[in-house]
């Protein structure tokens, strides 16, 4: 990576004005505690295992109390743990702390912070990042740009990529790729091309991604005979395409009804250099589940194992949809006991899938079974599948279980769809002795 000193940049909506090279600076420095310090604090070993802000936040202020002086790796520690957490006004207080305590900072905590922020404050924290002795380079210019098209404000995008020389950046392949994707996104092939091109003339060099967002475009509209050249002219400059830019291809293929040239392409991969992967699979596999084949996909699990590879989480994912779609939910409980028994653990859309399949045809008891391993793995599911539960619970007469969903519904702060209170109330207005449970967690207080 090769990086300039930055010139004074004019003021303008995505940056503010600065009078000297101050703005950017052209060696990054560090502070790093030395051994001694970072054996009498244990401040980062105790944070990983707090789920709680609010207390990591606390064990900071414990420490810095005790006269315990934190360094920057304490800081990003806690920093990471408030912005996954959207705690963002205790995130601003603890960049406070870092600007005061004059420390040395890495460009990647702020890095991942644009990632949690949106696209306003991630613009403001990168103005910012000199304040904190922080080398601003390409990597967090390419982070906010990022971030930028990924929340639709191309324009400002557009802008900081066209200034991005003055800025004393020379863009790489990451910054380009960006860009493509971001026309793409917005279905501008010829406005992608003309950022490709201009990838070519400054001599930096297309990635296998750059093809791939330009392959799974076309694949997408449909126009394979482009997708396809294009897949051989990255043969001919000597890009080696990947399992996903022949998984685009096939997609491409599935979705105009080409199931057997997609199964041919896959089976071809080999022959150019590629092994096929596990997302090649699932593409066939969700092609045939969408057309009701299921025991053709089945057997393409069985071809995964003869090939040593792994069917994963998305894998039984396939099935485990396509099941439940037609309604043979207990045929797809068994694939997600059988999942479990091979290691592989359930995700959250695994669960979602499955709760709701059993709600569709009233196997609620199961339904609340599958729940309750969901919330043990914190998983959660949405407020439509938690409605679902407690109607259907109601009606089949289980209101222990109802209360129950109820209670996990109050602690995760999910509210009961109004259409469905006609059926909460009928039960707390019986004569069912039961409803008096159903009463107290409406009504804690």
């Amino acid at each position: 990576m090769i990086l300039h000193r930055a010139k004074a940049i004019n003021p303008n909506p995505l940056f503010h004005h600065a009078n000297s090279q101050a703005l950017f600076h052209t060696r990054e420095r560090s502070q790093r505690p030395n051994s001694k310090h970072r054996k009498r604090i244990p401040f980062i070993t105790q944070i990983k295992d707090i789920d709680d802000p609010d207390e990591a936040l606390s064990l900071f202020h414990h420490y810095k109390e005790q006269g315990c002086r934190h360094y920057y790796p304490s800081y990003a520690a806690l920093l990471y743990k408030l912005a996954r957490s959207r705690r963002f006004d205790a995130v601003e207080s603890i960049l406070n702390h870092m600007r005061d305590s004059d420390l040395h900072c890495n460009e990647s905590v702020f890095i991942a912070l644009f990632q949690h922020y949106g696209p306003e404050k991630a613009l403001e924290l990168f103005r910012r990042m000199p304040q904190f002795n922080c080398v601003r380079t390409l990597q967090s210019f390419n982070a906010l740009l990022n971030v930028l098209v990924d929340n639709d404000r191309f324009g400002e995008a557009g802008e900081a990529f066209g200034r991005v020389y003055e800025m004393g950046f020379r863009p790489n392949t990451v910054t380009f790729n960006i860009m493509i994707k971001g026309w793409l996104g917005k279905g501008e092939w010829g406005k992608a091309c003309e950022v490709f091109d201009e990838m070519l003339e400054k001599r930096v060099q297309p990635s296998v991604v750059t093809y791939n967002s330009l392959i799974g475009f076309l694949s997408r509209k449909g126009d394979l005979d482009k997708a396809m050249a294009l897949l051989e002219d990255m043969n001919r400059k000597g890009k080696r395409a990947n399992e996903v830019t022949y998984a685009l291809l096939m997609e491409g293929l599935c979705s105009v009804e080409k199931y057997e040239e997609a199964k041919k392409l896959m089976f071809d991969m080999a022959y150019r250099g590629c092994k096929p992967q596990l997302v090649n699979f699932s593409v066939l596999m969700n092609d045939l589940g969408r057309r009701g084949k299921i025991e053709e996909a089945k057997a393409l699990i069985n071809e995964m194992k003869k090939r040593r590879l792994k069917p994963d989480v998305v894998t039984y994912n396939v099935l485990i949809n396509y099941l439940c779609k037609e309604g043979k939910t207990e045929e797809a409980y068994k694939v997600l006991t059988e999942m479990q028994i091979r290691g592989t653990e359930p995700n959250a859309a695994t669960y979602r899938m499955m709760v709701d399949g059993l709600c569709r045809i009233g196997d609620f008891e199961v339904g609340l079974n599958v729940l309750s391993a969901m919330l043990a793995s914190r998983h959660c599911p949405r407020s439509e599948t938690f409605n679902s539960l407690v109607v259907g619970l109601l009606n089949s007469g289980n209101i222990d279980g109802a209360c129950f969903v109820l209670e996990e519904m109050g602690k995760r702060k999910v509210e009961f769809d109004l259409v469905n209170w006609e059926t909460i109330v009928k039960y707390v207005c019986s004569e069912n002795k039961g409803a008096s449970g159903l009463m107290t967690v409406l009504n804690p207080t």
